[in-house]
């Protein structure tokens, strides 16, 4: 298959060694999304999601 390439994407934010990660092999490329929270939000997770459900709505 010729050569394969490895990129590692380093962005500004470094998320904290125990930060919750999920990992998700697709054939030979394995995928980590680590996740992180914002501490000066003031929006609640469940308040996001009717908010992105509302906007989806809207657009339909």
């Amino acid at each position: 298959m010729g050569s394969d390439k490895i990129t590692e994407d380093i962005t500004t934010t470094t998320p904290a060694k125990n930060a919750p990660a999920l990992v998700k092999k697709i054939g030979r490329t394995t995928y980590i999304v680590r996740v992180h929270f914002s501490k000066t939000s003031k929006e609640t997770m469940s308040d996001k999601i009717k908010r992105m459900l509302k906007n989806e709505i809207q657009q339909m």
